[in-house]
């Protein structure tokens, strides 16, 4: 993986333990939308560190691809990923 591993590595921990609160949150019977907001929130932080991963992938894996002119397995990939982020 060639994305910042410290960030990724912050940003997951900060999910996890966005996760442990939400799990509190839910066996103490909290009022519903708070348990949602935190639920977006954690997703939106996982969405963050899966964009950074990604924009390393690309960066780095896919340029290399391209660049050694054998670009479609890396293509066929990502288009692989797309129709998953799709649905």
């Amino acid at each position: 993986m060639k994305a910042d591993h410290e960030q990724i590595v912050r940003l997951l921990k900060t999910a996890r333990g966005q996760i442990d609160g939400i799990l509190k949150m839910v066996e103490e019977d909290r009022y519903c939308l708070d348990v949602s907001n935190q639920l977006m929130a954690a997703q939106s932080i996982l969405k963050k560190a899966n964009h950074a991963v990604l924009r390393a992938h690309m960066d780095c894996c896919v340029r290399q691809a391209v660049a050694s002119g054998e670009p479609e397995a890396k293509l066929d990939e990502l288009i692989g990923l797309l129709d998953k982020l799709s649905n």
